[in-house]
């Protein structure tokens, strides 16, 4: 699905426009970015949690040189199902 598709489904369930739609969507994720942003945790009961995880620093290979590689240590969004949401599927 894409943001378009989406937009257009919350628009048709909610009864309202499709531009009130993506200002709502555009909100929420705006919400999440600020709060993984900042280190939290954004819990939503029912459907999952989004948070961050910390990669740390590691050696890769280069898969057409065969070369030895440093990956960067990074901080990466991770999300996790819910009980509810995973038994849905």
């Amino acid at each position: 699905m894409t943001k378009a598709e989406l937009v257009s489904h919350v628009a048709d369930e909610a009864g309202i426009t499709k531009t009130q739609a993506a200002t709502s969507i555009d909100a929420f994720i705006d919400a999440v970015t600020k709060t993984l942003k900042k280190g939290d945790k954004l819990t939503l009961v029912g459907f999952g949690t989004f948070s961050v995880s910390k990669r740390a620093a590691r050696t890769g290979r280069n898969p057409f040189t065969g070369e030895t590689i440093k990956i960067k240590a990074k901080k990466v969004a991770k999300f996790k199902a819910s009980k509810e949401l995973s038994g849905k599927l």
